[in-house]
């Protein structure tokens, strides 16, 4: 199975009083590894961009560790988990080689933002997925 890494760096902003980084802070890591991800198969255009849109419907997240601020960044891993016509389930790890701090799911649907309603997963949509799911 391919995963997408995304080396993610920490912001000191982003820890608590404790020199932990705050919970919520972990959905925002996984929104810039997915947007990453996703840069190779959106359009380069405006119009396209709204026509073609991804919405998250639902995320999941279990805590594992605490994740201490630090000026090296940690590593988020995004893989396809489950595809259908117009969603599909995305799983995360937030770790290092030898920790783990989170993990996590979402699914995402496709949207178009002009009709304000969910669209059809295209072709190119549903062979890039592929390249991140299981076999």
């Amino acid at each position: 199975m391919n995963r997408f890494t995304y080396a993610c760096p920490l912001r000191w902003a982003d820890a608590d009083a404790n020199g932990h980084i705050n919970n919520a802070v972990f959905l925002r890591y996984m929104e810039e590894a997915r947007t990453r991800m996703f840069r190779q198969v959106l359009p380069t255009d405006e119009d396209g961009r709204r026509r073609n849109a991804f919405v998250v419907a639902r995320s999941v997240v279990d805590y594992r560790a605490p994740l201490d601020y630090r000026d090296e960044p940690v590593e988020v891993h995004v893989w396809v988990t489950k595809g259908a016509a117009a969603t599909f389930d995305l799983a995360y790890e937030i770790r290092d080689d030898d920790r783990l701090y989170a993990e996590a799911t979402t699914t995402i649907v496709a949207y178009n933002l002009n009709t304000g309603r969910p669209r059809r997963l295209s072709e190119d949509e549903q062979d890039f997925l592929a390249r991140y799911s299981r076999p």
